[in-house]
């Protein structure tokens, strides 16, 4: 039997029925947030995380640059510039890394807020991986500083890093996932 907690009177938005017509097509394209440094950036979600650059983009008038990372191949990605800027937009699920220049030379710069301390708003980004403790290992090997370790707390078997700039990102496989969701179900059932 169905959990009530899933039913559509209890969840605006679970539908049954497709969405409006006029909304075909849309789809979430990206999440952005501001970096300090974009060469430790760019490393970290590239080496740490296997993503690529998809995009990048200067406002030298507005003294800043995006950078456009996802889980993409790029190898067939346009190459020329106006194209490939199309390309990107049209990828699925990417990160915007904002860096507002001079950020990564000024020693009195403080780091932007993640979030996750009062006032609490933007909380993480998540990122599926095939195993979460093999994973894990990884970035314990590469000194990844981490907020919850898989075993860590209540909710086994999910885990918590962070980015360079603070940032977290939660860190889960389908399988362990659907256990930490599986057993919140069964106690409001």
């Amino acid at each position: 039997m169905a959990s009530d907690s899933e039913s559509p009177t209890k969840n605006p938005g679970l539908r049954s029925d497709p969405p409006d017509e006029e909304t075909k097509g849309y789809f979430v394209q990206q999440t952005m947030y501001r970096i300090k440094d974009p060469k430790v950036s760019l490393k970290f979600y590239s080496d740490v995380l296997g993503m690529s650059l998809l995009k990048r983009l200067d406002f030298p008038d507005m003294k800043f640059s995006l950078y456009f990372m996802g889980y993409e191949d790029t190898s067939s990605a346009p190459k020329d510039p106006v194209e490939r800027t199309e390309w990107t937009f049209g990828r699925k699920a990417t990160i915007e890394l904002t860096h507002n220049w001079g950020t990564e030379d000024d020693p009195n710069f403080e780091a932007y807020h993640n979030g996750n301390s009062d006032p609490r708003g933007f909380g993480h980004i998540g990122i599926t991986v095939d195993d979460t403790y093999k994973a894990c290992k990884r970035f314990e090997s590469l000194n990844v500083p981490f907020v919850k370790k898989p075993d860590d707390g209540k909710m086994k078997g999910i885990a918590f890093i962070k980015d360079p700039d603070g940032y977290w990102i939660e860190i889960f496989d389908c399988k362990n996932v659907t256990a930490v969701a599986h057993a919140a179900a069964s106690k409001t059932e």
